[in-house]
């Protein structure tokens, strides 16, 4: 199937961000976090294994697994250890923090941004599956959200205690994920928010 693409104008941004809280508030799973079949992030497998608990699902099926592939791929026995030390403590981050398992798209970058023939934002290309909201977020780096974005976002999902303080976190998943699948340009900045993290929660 061929879609048309509509350039996304920065005006819409505001509209994105509402949009993306409502389906994101109401899309949510009462199976728990993961998905009804397994996926990719790019070439990447992604595991959806129904998981309990985020912080169990988060560790092992994103974090861990990515480790576990640069550790094979790459012999890279210093990042995948120094990122176990991380998701030993990765629960003091979610302290006071309310999670339920929301329908993510899951790879939320620019290139997955489009609009209808109205102009109204559109969202393409999902590596979809339920988990925390905040997640949605882990590849901003390279989507360019803005303000407004977060504005109407936060409107309709207020922030969590916490926040700020996870928002690396989300980061990371993307980045050891680029690590994988375009080498060792994205180590550096992987590596960083991981010794951030050991620092913060002095593991």
């Amino acid at each position: 199937v061929t879609l048309s693409r509509n350039p996304f104008r920065s005006k819409k941004k505001s509209a994105l961000g509402r949009k993306l809280a409502e389906m994101h508030k109401s899309a949510k799973s009462d199976k728990g976090y993961g998905f009804y079949v397994e996926n990719t992030i790019g070439s990447t497998p992604q595991i959806n294994t129904w998981t309990a608990d985020w912080i169990e699902f988060y560790s092992k099926h994103r974090l861990g697994y990515q480790l576990k592939l640069i550790s094979q791929r790459f012999g890279d026995s210093a990042i995948y250890e120094k990122g176990q030390r991380l998701i030993e403590k990765m629960h003091l981050l979610f302290d006071g923090a309310v999670i339920e398992p929301c329908l993510l798209h899951g790879d939320l970058w620019s290139g997955n941004i489009s609009a209808d023939a109205n102009g109204d934002p559109v969202i393409l290309d999902p590596a979809c599956y339920y988990g925390h909201n905040e997640a949605e977020f882990g590849m901003s780096w390279c989507a360019g959200f803005g303000g407004d974005f977060y504005s109407s976002y936060f409107e309709v999902m207020p922030k969590q205690p916490g926040f700020e303080k996870r928002r690396d976190l989300y980061l990371l998943y993307h980045y050891l994920n680029h690590y994988n699948l375009f080498g060792s340009g994205y180590r550096s900045s992987a590596m960083s928010i991981i010794d951030d993290y050991l620092r913060m929660l002095k593991a």
